[in-house]
């Protein structure tokens, strides 16, 4: 079993203090608050209960998720890495706390429900992120990802704090690898400034 020196600790905490400089926040736009709509009127009508759900929203930037469940009556706790975000959704009265999506503060079984939207391909190692999510997750719990594709025409390989645009097929395999069960894969196509664009979301439960 590979152990960590203090020195490889401190070379590990060093790096994410650097990547962590490079957030930045994350205002509502229409086209986020859209699709963010559109995928849970879609995801919510799979699952067998809204009452009582506790949902983990990763990288929930300013709210745009965290406004659709609350009101609709759910249980609900954001992170992000950045100060602002964690600010403006304060205010809001919304309970977001600063944290790495790689390193929850949770405890074990914790959430019915992860929603990731645009949040693990800012991960550097997305396997031992996606072990982390099947950690606080319930037995059956819920899992939504969505990622950007790779090679579109907005080019989010190129994004600085981009460090996991993988293939389809990379994070069907990921999430297989983390002890998740596939349910349903959807393709997102949007037309943007810069031409056409892809989303991959992928919904899966915890056994």
């Amino acid at each position: 079993m590979v152990k960590l020196t203090e020195t490889d600790r401190q070379k590990l905490e060093k790096f994410l203090t650097r990547i962590a400089s490079e957030t930045y926040p994350e205002p509502i736009t229409p086209l986020h608050a859209q699709i963010t709509q559109k995928m849970w009127n879609t995801v919510k009508a799979d699952l067998p209960s809204l009452v009582n759900l506790e949902i983990l929203d990763l990288g929930c930037g300013q709210g745009v998720g965290l406004e659709i469940f609350v009101a609709e009556g759910m249980k609900v706790t954001g992170i992000t890495l950045n100060q602002t975000d964690v600010e403006a959704c304060q205010a809001k009265g919304f309970n977001v706390l600063l944290m790495d999506q790689s390193f929850l503060d949770f405890p074990d079984q914790t959430f019915d429900m992860i929603w990731c939207r645009h949040c693990l391909e800012h991960s550097i190692f997305p396997f031992f992120t996606l072990s982390e999510f099947a950690r606080v997750l319930r037995p059956q719990g819920y899992l939504y990802v969505e990622v950007p594709a790779p090679n579109t025409s907005c080019h989010h390989e190129n994004n600085p704090n981009h460090y996991s645009v993988l293939e389809k097929s990379m994070w069907q395999s990921l999430l297989l690898r983390s002890g998740f069960v596939i349910k349903n894969v959807y393709d997102i196509n949007l037309s943007t400034m810069a031409g056409s664009d892809t989303y991959w979301a992928f919904t899966a439960t915890k056994p």
